[in-house]
């Protein structure tokens, strides 16, 4: 009976080994096929259709896919137009004095050397009398000098025949010697008063009821603030600024990971709100030396040329310069449907047929944006009805 009992018992713990086995098997093999994921399936293409005698379809604007060359370098900063300080000039009294009159308007033209604004000034009127008194002892001191040298040639003589005794020979070289630097001193003296009135604008021989201030470039007079009647007496500031405008600044803030693109003497691109569309060439003159620290950025200064007066200082817009340039298909910017971070074109794929398509874009220029990657050239993409097409979009 016990060893029916045993035979039993080893009879059950085979049973539940194998059945282990079994299940370990089973288990090991389901985990393999866990990991293993399944090949990924082609992406669900969508199409939307319309009728052909749909009134639907006649909103819809078809074009066909054009090319451009792009850059795969390319930096893009936004950009600001300034005053060429070169080409700026505030104009300031250069002595005291109460203004007659104001010769010009803000806004108004200038060329170099044109009456602005004349000045009452005693200050002038010193200047000028300073001046002549300089050339009157000039003149008597040359004359002091002609009389000292005709005594230094006659001591002279009267010395070669013993008339007169050494002293008195010395006597008259050290007169004349004095003589001389007399003249010297007067004619600095003189040379002074003149630096001073050609600076004021005065002439010696002519007698100056007032003083003429000028432009010292030519250009527009974009800053006025005096009238006539004022005294000013403050020459360290400006009455009004002159600025020459043929040719402006373009500053821009480059990111620090762009600024390798740009070299001082390349050519950038600019584009400007107040123009859209529209394209102009600028040359980079300056890059700065010091990064600023809280953006990041590299200070760029490139020269516009103004001949038109169409670029005025403080309007905005971009720069872009570019490099490795390439061919890509470009799609006006009114065709791209922007779904979040996706941009979504619909290509014609018959009479009524269009395929929603995710695409990879660039910078826009313009009005055409590149499409990096997404169709090809000569696709043909709904350019308007685009949101009529986004509507139909049903998944």
């Amino acid at each position: 009976m016990i060893k029916i009992n045993e035979k039993r018992r080893v009879l059950v713990f085979l049973g539940i080994l194998a059945l282990g086995i079994e299940c370990g098997s089973r288990t090991s093999s389901g985990g393999r096929g866990v990991q293993e994921s399944p090949a990924p399936g082609p992406v669900e293409k969508i199409i939307i259709t319309i009728p052909p005698d749909s009134p639907q379809l006649e909103r819809i604007t078809v074009e066909q896919v054009g090319t451009a060359d792009v850059s795969e370098n390319e930096v893009v900063a936004p950009g600001r137009i300034e005053f060429d300080i070169s080409r700026v000039s505030r104009v300031s009294l250069p002595v005291p004095g109460r203004i007659l009159h104001v010769l010009v308007r803000l806004g108004d033209t200038v060329a170099a050397g044109q009456a602005l604004l004349t000045v009452d000034s005693p200050d002038a009127d010193a200047a000028l009398s300073e001046y002549r008194q300089s050339q009157a002892a000039i003149s008597q001191t040359r004359s002091s000098l002609a009389k000292v040298k005709a005594d230094h040639t006659r001591a002279l003589g009267l010395f070669e025949h013993k008339a007169i005794a050494q002293k008195e020979v010395l006597a008259a070289e050290n007169e004349l010697a004095q003589a001389n630097a007399s003249l010297v001193q007067a004619e600095a003296a003189c040379e002074h008063a003149r630096r001073k009135i050609d600076i004021l604008g005065l002439e010696g021989e002519k007698p100056a009821p007032y003083l003429t201030v000028k432009a010292p470039l030519t250009g527009k007079v974009i800053d006025l603030s005096v009238t006539a009647g004022e005294y000013h007496n403050d020459m360290s500031s400006p009455v009004m600024t002159v600025a020459d405008l043929s040719t402006v600044w373009v500053t821009s803030a480059v990111p620090e990971n762009a600024i390798r693109l740009i070299e001082v003497g390349e050519s950038i691109e600019v584009e400007l709100v107040a123009f859209p569309g529209e394209l102009f060439s600028a040359r980079v003159k300056r890059i700065a030396d010091v990064l600023d620290p809280k953006t990041r950025t590299v200070q760029v200064r490139a020269e516009l040329a103004n001949p038109l007066g169409r670029f005025r200082p403080e309007m905005f817009g971009r720069i872009r310069h570019s490099h490795e340039r390439r061919t890509v298909p470009v799609v006006p910017a009114r065709a791209i449907l922007r779904q979040g971070p996706e941009a979504i074109l619909f290509v014609e794929r018959g009479r009524g047929r269009f395929e929603k398509v995710p695409v990879t874009v660039g910078a826009a220029r313009g009005d055409q944006v590149p499409v990096l990657k997404g169709i090809e050239a000569g696709d043909r993409v709904a350019v308007d009805g685009v949101m009529l097409l986004a509507g139909m979009d049903v998944r």
